[in-house]
């Protein structure tokens, strides 16, 4: 028996970072980008190495864009963290685990740090194996939190719901964090978005110009545990623009929602200093018409365009930075890569 899981990479497309605040926020998933892992029994349970795994390197010039690119751990330990807390999940749980073992192994095309939520996905996928391989079955609105607590608790990785969210429920989905929703039943309110009610999306990236999540989240972690009022005010205001683009969107005024994406981009570029050339790539978007925030963290951007011809227009403009620019296939049926 042979599992191939997959999970894939996904944009925020409005309202984050709130989902870490009691906010709102939107998403939708990005089937052009991948990770799969691959599970099935064998005598002895093993985890095979990725090539981001490896520890022999051509050079030292070698090694420092590896970790650049990679960070120091691979993603051996995300798999290593999520057969553990599947395991402590079926155990407080009284789920009673089969003695088989099995192997694991993954590959990934997500690209890493730019806000596509590559570990995650990793992560998902390998709970998706799992889960298949033991016959167990977790309510998907609890699937999110135990892919988060593979990072939070497991590895002390700075994350919060979206992403975990979407790649569990995939497609587009509006998230509401309500206080008193999550304090009581440790999830968010979760509804889902008819993909096909979005207007023309994009998505451009680079590897150049990502600023880590782990430093963006911790400062504006800090900021809100001291209640600044800039940041606690900003949260509102995102949380408010995702509840109105999720309303133009049921009401059938997708075409409508560019101004807002480019608010949401606004209002963070007033509350910390963004790199220069992530700027330059917003700015260049939005210089053929189209709008532009970040997927996430940096270094990938989504937005809206009228046509193909300022799709066209967007690749001639990004793609001389060493930006990608691409559609993103939302569904199992759309093909939008470009």
């Amino acid at each position: 028996m042979v599992i191939r899981k997959k999970s894939y990479a996904r944009a925020g497309l409005i309202g984050n970072p709130s989902d870490g605040y009691f906010g709102k926020t939107i998403s939708f998933i990005i089937r052009n980008f991948q990770a799969e892992v691959v599970l099935y029994e064998t005598p002895e349970l093993r985890i095979e190495p990725n090539s981001r795994d490896h520890s022999v390197f051509n050079d030292i010039s070698h090694l420092a864009r590896d970790v650049t690119q990679f960070g120091y751990y691979g993603g051996i330990r995300l798999l290593k963290a999520t057969v553990k807390v599947f395991h402590d999940y079926c155990a407080r749980n009284g789920v009673e685990l089969h003695k088989r073992n099995f192997t694991l192994r993954y590959e990934s095309n997500v690209p890493p740090q730019v806000g596509m939520a590559g570990s995650s996905a990793i992560i998902c996928a390998c709970m998706r194996a799992l889960m298949e391989f033991y016959n167990v079955s977790v309510p998907q609105h609890l699937q999110p939190n135990l892919v988060l607590s593979v990072e939070n608790d497991e590895l002390g990785i700075p994350a919060g719901l979206q992403d975990r969210v979407i790649q569990v429920f995939e497609g587009a989905v509006f998230m509401d964090f309500n206080r008193g929703h999550v304090e009581e039943y440790g999830h968010g309110i979760y509804e889902v978005i008819d993909p096909a009610l979005l207007p023309p999306l994009y998505v451009a990236y680079t590897k150049k110009l990502s600023e880590g999540t782990e430093v963006f989240h911790n400062d504006i972690r800090s900021r809100w545990n001291r209640g600044e009022r800039e940041v606690v005010s900003a949260m509102y205001h995102w949380a408010g623009l995702a509840e109105r683009v999720k309303e133009m969107l049921l009401a059938g005024r997708g075409q409508e929602i560019g101004p807002l994406l480019n608010e949401n981009f606004d209002l963070r570029r007033r509350l910390y200093k963004i790199s220069k050339g992530n700027i330059d790539m917003v700015e260049a978007a939005r210089s053929v018409g189209a709008s532009a925030k970040f997927t996430g963290s940096g270094g990938a951007i989504v937005g809206t365009y009228d046509d193909d011809a300022m799709f066209g227009r967007l690749k001639e403009e990004l793609q001389p930075m060493g930006v990608e620019v691409i559609k993103p296939m939302i569904t199992a049926e759309t093909d939008g890569q470009a």
